[in-house]
């Protein structure tokens, strides 16, 4: 059975919750992941925009995170978590360390954003200042499979 990703926030192509913007509480979704296989060692996750308009927007970028079937909302917003789930966070666009919400800028449409998961079958060894980029050259040939759910937000 394949990857599944979903969230109990909001659906596929779909609104998220102002609480998850920067208009809220700028916290991140729980994020819901379904038949991880056997042969998982980790789970890996980048969360982008790339309606951005200066090209994608990274909104979150995280690795080791310890297989479960949740990754539960309010992360703590620091490289190493260990409650209430094991995992290293890197930086997002804005320089900053773990999850940045939805902020599109006032009249720019809908924006949509991506939160990919990437079950991978090693652990990754990747400095705090570790960006997207470094991040998917890590996990170059060893992801066993991925899956994502879209959110969508807009600012009048």
């Amino acid at each position: 059975m394949s990857l599944k990703v979903s969230s109990p926030s909001f659906k596929n192509n779909d609104y998220i919750p102002t609480k998850f913007s920067c208009e809220g509480r700028n916290i991140n979704p729980s994020l819901l992941i379904e038949n991880i296989p056997d042969s998982a060692k980790s789970l890996a996750l980048i969360m982008d925009d790339p309606d951005a308009p200066r090209g994608t927007f990274v909104h979150w970028v995280a690795w080791n995170i310890e297989l479960a079937n949740e990754i539960p909302e309010n992360i703590p917003k620091k490289h190493q978590v260990s409650s209430p789930i094991k995992m290293m966070q890197g930086k997002n666009s804005a320089d900053q360390t773990g999850y940045m919400g939805p902020c599109p800028p006032v009249g720019h449409g809908v924006h949509h954003y991506h939160f990919k998961i990437y079950i991978v079958d090693t652990e990754i060894n990747l400095p705090e200042s570790a960006k997207k980029e470094d991040l998917l050259k890590a996990i170059e040939g060893h992801i066993i499979d991925q899956a994502e759910i879209v959110g969508l937000y807009k600012r009048d």
